[in-house]
């Protein structure tokens, strides 16, 4: 297989290629790139000379330049910029179950989406929504090419003619669109590439199989170890799916070998046992399946089309899993040699006891590895791709600018805002939505099956029912919203943009309710965008911000030119009634995060849900200062979770350097059972860890007895009477509702009938901002219609039969 090489090349050839090329609709996008000689760059001084092919030409861009200079491919396709929209999992790439057996699934689900379930419409829409807003290259999620393959029992797969014929419709809907290049009046249209994801070990169903006979800790099932046979038949479906995508009119595809699936199992000497060709203690053979799949989907796809490849940079498993660095160094240049068009990158495996992804981890934690990988291979001429916690276009650039990569991978931060490389584009930074890396709508809802969306932007894999549309003059109304936390925002934002008229009101300073205090946890720093994008974009939309004024019963009344009022009056902590709690020591989570009242060395806190968890980690880790997301430092991140930055232990992991606590605490709850067990699926176990490194007593079914004049607290576990002698104790025990305001208005007639309670004031039982802020936006989509009542005014997505599925998979497992 010949080498793929890569010259610069200048603007004037670039665009000449292009001079035939229909102009359709042009899209704002960005992009990043690098002056490395892996690339075909469009640089600023060649683009001087290209006065006869581009009418409009400017300087580079004035905040990214590096982040908006295109990118030629070795095939001769252009990037009108360097952002790289990686593969996510979202529920929307169709599944592979028989009609009959959905239909049977669903039956009596009184929420189903009772749709074709086969059709790719909405992975159309989604795909082309991200190509709108600029991203000129995209990665599906995972499609595996046989059924052994599958991540979970049916799951999508392309194997057949019937498969691929779906599949036109999202690569129309992406090449529909036309994306610009900054400086010249000249657009190109997006690629996307389809993902070939075996799942492996990693495989939620019983036909799992691997490179040896292993269980994975996140899989019930053992994976069954593959014969030569297997492996060479594999290798052919992996051909098989890639020549379907490419009739299906996929650019290319993304050949997954890293996160723990299959072809990383059979890169590990921890996964690989075998003796024969394909393992052992060679990495000659254990690299063998990966290079042989490359090797024939090049051979069979011809060398136009795009094959990227997902390589583990740094693996963070234990018991000398992984790969070596050397090997690491080794793999990439056999795959360039191979064929491969596009080096991205991966970092950890799914089974990793190290954050890559999470809100905890700073953003661009891992570029060191890229940016190691092309200072080692000099000879490395393919773009690569930097990827995990970019989600900021300066992030981006930065990332760029210091010769990291070619390219960025964003995945999560395209679900919260579509429109991030556009708002770059445009020099609009402070309107992105950027991606909190909560992981609460998107990758948990993967893991069990449901559609993906996110917490700050409900739209996201739903675009075909919540995107907002500006209503004919005579249904926009007058819209009073009292509560400026998640709901109240997002409710008061997408009113105004169908067009209504909204006044948002609040008793505090400013707009984000518990938001302020959640940006105060170390490891949640990005909560302060959060809040910074409600802020710019409510007063971007007209909304009518009332701040410092608290609405009252008779003010509701008094106010009859308003139509509708929104009650998001949040919640008040609930009472535990513990004798003695009126104690000077004894204080709420409010006065921990809000009043920051002092606190002592000491500390129990009772209550071991979402908030007790925050509580504890704001008492353990923080300084007295509070920080952002820019404040925060990769050094101490690595030093404190043991990634190896020298990359010279194998898998990259050192022992780990964890932060000495400010306080001794002790976190009690009634209930038996593990503490936070509610806390997030993907994120609960970093919570966890973070209170055992802290040394936390976590102490489990305890009756509170009473608070003694000393401020101690006495409780019984296992019939045995206990006493914390403390300096303070700290009431996380979970909130109540606040109704004061509609339990008012329904005793009004004229009232009661226009007043909507949602978020954390309709319900407080496992409150948390994704239901508050997709309770507000789907409201605020339907408030103008006349069935939507109070009491019939809550709306939510329709069960998929994915998720289905996976219910009662756990009820089996």
């Amino acid at each position: 297989m010949k080498q793929l090489l890569h010259h610069r090349l200048s603007a004037a050839a670039v665009l000449r290629r292009r001079q035939d090329t229909p102009r359709r609709l042009l899209v704002a996008s960005s992009t990043s790139s690098s002056s490395l000689s892996s690339s075909r760059s469009l640089s600023s001084e060649a683009t001087a000379t290209t006065a006869d092919h581009a009418s409009s030409l400017s300087e580079p861009h004035p905040l990214y330049p590096h982040l908006f200079t295109p990118l030629e491919l070795s095939n001769g396709k252009i990037l009108a910029n360097r952002v790289l929209m990686g593969s996510m999992h979202t529920g929307l790439e169709g599944h592979s179950m028989p009609s009959w057996m959905e239909r049977l699934l669903m039956m009596g689900e009184k929420d189903a989406d009772h749709g074709d379930h086969h059709s790719l419409d909405r992975m159309a829409t989604y795909f082309q929504r991200r190509a709108q807003g600029g991203v000129g290259l995209m990665v599906t999620g995972g499609i595996a090419p046989n059924y052994q393959g599958w991540v979970g029992p049916f799951a999508a797969q392309l194997t057949t003619s019937q498969e691929m014929e779906r599949h036109k419709v999202v690569t129309q809907a992406v090449h529909d669109v036309d994306i610009p290049i900054f400086g010249t009046d000249q657009t190109v249209a997006p690629l996307i590439c389809l993902q070939i994801l075996h799942a492996g070990r990693y495989a939620y169903h019983p036909w799992a199989v691997s490179a040896s006979a292993t269980k994975s800790p996140i899989s019930p099932f053992k994976a069954k170890a593959m014969t030569t046979r297997d492996i060479q038949n594999t290798i052919r479906d992996f051909v098989n799916t890639a020549t379907l995508a490419q009739e299906a009119g996929y650019d290319g595809v993304e050949i997954m070998g890293s996160e723990g699936y299959l072809i990383s199992q059979f890169l590990s000497p921890h996964t690989n046992q075998r003796t024969d060709q394909y393992g052992g203690e060679s990495f000659e053979n254990r690299a063998r399946f990966a290079l042989e799949i490359v090797k024939a989907v090049r051979q069979a796809t011809g060398d136009d089309f795009v094959i990227i490849f997902r390589i583990s940079l740094l693996d963070l498993v234990q018991h000398g899993g992984g790969m070596t660095w050397d090997e690491a160094v080794s793999l990439a240049q056999q795959l360039q040699d191979a064929g491969v068009s596009i080096l991205n990158t991966g970092i950890g495996w799914h089974e990793s006891r190290i954050p890559t992804i999470a809100t905890n981890v700073p953003r661009g934690a891992f570029g060191f590895c890229t940016k190691k990988l092309r200072q080692t291979l000099s000879d490395l001429n393919i773009p690569l791709v930097a990827t995990n916690r970019i989600n900021a276009p300066e992030t981006a650039e930065s990332i760029l600018s210091d010769g990291v990569s070619d390219l960025i991978s964003m995945a999560r931060p395209l679900l919260a805002d579509p429109d991030l490389v556009r708002k770059a584009f445009d020099k609009q930074p402070e309107l992105v939505n950027t991606c909190i890396a909560c992981n609460q709508a998107c990758l948990d809802h993967a893991f069990v099956g449901k559609t993906a969306s996110c917490l700050v932007n409900p739209a996201a894999c739903h675009e075909d029912e919540l995107t907002p549309q500006a209503l004919p003059e005579s249904q926009r109304m007058t819209i009073g919203v009292v509560g400026a936390g998640p709901a109240g925002c997002a409710f008061a934002l997408t009113a105004a943009q169908m067009g209504h008229s909204v006044t948002l009101y609040d008793k505090a300073e400013k707009v984000g309710g518990q938001f302020h205090m959640a940006k105060r946890i170390p490891g949640k720093e990005e909560f302060h965008e959060a809040l910074r994008y409600f802020q710019v974009q409510l007063e971007k939309h007209g909304v009518d911000i009332q701040m410092n004024t608290e609405i009252s019963f008779d003010d509701m009344k008094q106010k009859d030119h308003v139509d509708k009022w929104i009650v998001a009056t949040g919640v008040q902590p609930r009472d535990p009634k513990i004798p003695g709690q009126d104690h000077p020591n004894v204080l709420s989570y409010i006065d921990v995060l809000k009043r920051s009242v002092p606190v002592g060395k000491k500390v129990a806190v009772i209550g071991a849900g979402g908030i007790g968890f925050d509580v504890s980690e704001f008492l353990l880790y923080h300084h007295g200062m509070d920080k952002t997301a820019k404040d925060v430092d990769v050094a101490e991140f690595w030093d404190e979770w043991g990634v190896d930055s020298t990359l010279s232990e194998r898998g990259g992991m050192k022992p780990p350097h964890p932060h000495a606590p400010l306080r001794q605490v002790h976190l009690l709850q009634r209930k038996k059972g593990k503490l936070g067990a509610g806390l997030g699926r993907t994120t609960g176990w970093i919570h966890r860890a973070s209170l055992k490194a802290g040394n936390v007593d976590m102490i489990n079914g305890v009756t509170y007895d009473s608070i003694d004049e000393n401020g101690h607290l006495h409780y019984t576990k296992d019939e045995k009477q206990h006493v914390l002698e403390v300096d303070n104790i700290v009431f996380c025990a979970g909130q109540v509702e606040e109704k004061t305001l509609e339990l008012e208005a329904a005793t009004v007639d004229g009232l009661k009938d226009k007043v909507y309670t949602i978020g954390g004031a309709y319900k407080a039982g496992e409150l948390d901002a994704k239901r508050a802020i997709d309770m507000g936006t789907r409201l605020a989509m339907r408030i103008d219609q006349a069935d939507v009542t109070p009491g019939n005014h809550v709306f939510k997505s329709p069960v998929g039969t994915e998720e289905k599925l996976f219910q009662l998979l756990r009820k089996w497992t």
